[in-house]
């Protein structure tokens, strides 16, 4: 009778091990239960996703979330890198243009940049190719004001509508100085060939309508420091800036990973040589790339892999653990969007999370909980996670 109610609570404390629940990975280490016992403080949203795969390899999604709340603002800095790029592809495939074309681009106002030379790329020539790149190695902010610009504000915005993203806002570079209208005002740009014939010209393009925050006004903080480095006793306004909600972006990042699975009225309308390059370089750390090359000092493995490796500078020595992501800082708010996959030990899932560490509530003065709170947050989440997966029946 004994050894009969010992074998029946293995197999319940078994059963127990496969549910999954945020309440229980959240009191696993102090750090996560430092921000879970002040969660609405941190801002904090996580979304999980489960993946299992059938005998064909044909995935099936299971989401859990926590404190999701799409109104709850968050700012989403280089998130906004994940669909220009894809977006980019996509407008070269209509335009039958190789994304390793020479791209260059043009002027209309002083806050404007001309670019014609990239010293980072093989052949000396900036292409939207080489952009990509330097946004998914290192989060590259020039790169990115260089594809916005091919786009154009009303291109991405209809683009995105289409894909169901409506509530995506995109409206300003962050390099240029640009305020206003000029942030929606895009270059002139041009395509060439390898012999510098000229393959398409778009000339400059200007917003059609204003694109309004779908948060209405957007207000964070108590003070911000401003331009001239004077602290204003408000709460900064974001209303007229980029706007990504996590959902979204975890959907963006789920099916690019997952392309070929989605009807094609909702996939995206890339090569699947592009869905590779893209995913290649959203894996890669910058210490595998030739073309640009980063200096491993400044720019480490954990660079922009905040989940499981975040609070480390250390090399990433497992080869098996792959870390397709994409990631947000600024203003105190952190945010990493993550494929997460080991087919040796058959893990794989999705996670996002955001979290706001700025305990004195003045914006800009550069004083941000990042490494003390955010960073190692984000990596015990991650591990905890991953571990979770481990034991999980697929």
């Amino acid at each position: 009778m004994l050894k009969w109610f010992i074998s029946l609570l293995c197999i319940a404390n078994s059963l127990a091990a496969q549910v999954f629940s945020f309440d229980s990975i959240l009191n696993k280490k102090p750090i996560l239960k430092t921000v879970n016992a002040d969660y609405k403080k941190y801002k904090l949203q996580i979304i999980y996703t489960q993946i299992t795969r059938d005998s064909n390899g044909k995935p099936s999604f299971k989401n859990y979330t926590y404190k999701l709340d799409s109104t709850n603002y968050f700012y989403c800095a280089s998130l906004v890198k994940l669909p220009t790029s894809i977006l980019a592809l996509e407008k070269l495939n209509e335009l039958k243009i190789d994304r390793t074309a020479l791209f260059f681009t043009d002027s209309v106002n002083a806050c404007q940049h001309k670019v014609s030379k990239d010293t980072t790329s093989v052949n000396g020539y900036p292409s939207i190719e080489q952009y990509i790149k330097k946004m998914f190695l290192v989060s590259d902010n020039v790169a990115y004001g260089r594809v916005y610009e091919f786009l154009g504000v009303d291109y991405l915005h209809n683009r995105l509508a289409q894909l169901g993203y409506k509530n995506m806002r995109i409206v300003h570079r962050f390099d240029g100085g640009c305020k206003g209208a000029d942030n929606t005002t895009t270059n002139p740009v041009s395509f060439y060939n390898s012999d510098l014939k000229l393959i398409y010209k778009q000339k400059e393009q200007y917003a059609s309508k204003t694109y309004l925050h779908p948060l209405g006004i957007v207000k964070v903080g108590k003070a911000y420091m401003n331009a001239q480095n004077k602290r204003i006793n408000e709460p900064k306004d974001f209303t007229s800036m980029n706007y990504i909600s996590l959902q979204n972006i975890h959907s963006m990042l789920q099916r690019l990973v997952f392309n070929e699975f989605y009807p094609s009225s909702n996939a995206y309308k890339i090569t699947n040589d592009d869905q590779k390059f893209m995913l290649r370089y959203l894996t890669m750390y910058p210490r595998e790339s030739s073309h640009p090359t980063y200096e491993r000092k400044a720019y480490y493995d954990s660079y922009k892999k905040y989940f499981m490796f975040g609070d480390s500078r250390k090399t990433i020595t497992d080869s098996n653990i792959k870390i397709t992501n994409i990631v947000g800082q600024s203003y105190g708010f952190m945010v990493d969007c993550a494929y997460i996959q080991n087919a040796k030990a058959h893990v794989e899932f999705m996670l996002s999370a955001v979290i706001y560490t700025n305990n004195n509530e003045i914006i800009n003065d550069g004083k941000y909980e990042y490494n003390t709170i955010a960073l190692p947050f984000l990596a015990e989440l991650g591990r905890q996670v991953y571990n979770f997966e481990l034991t999980r029946k697929k």
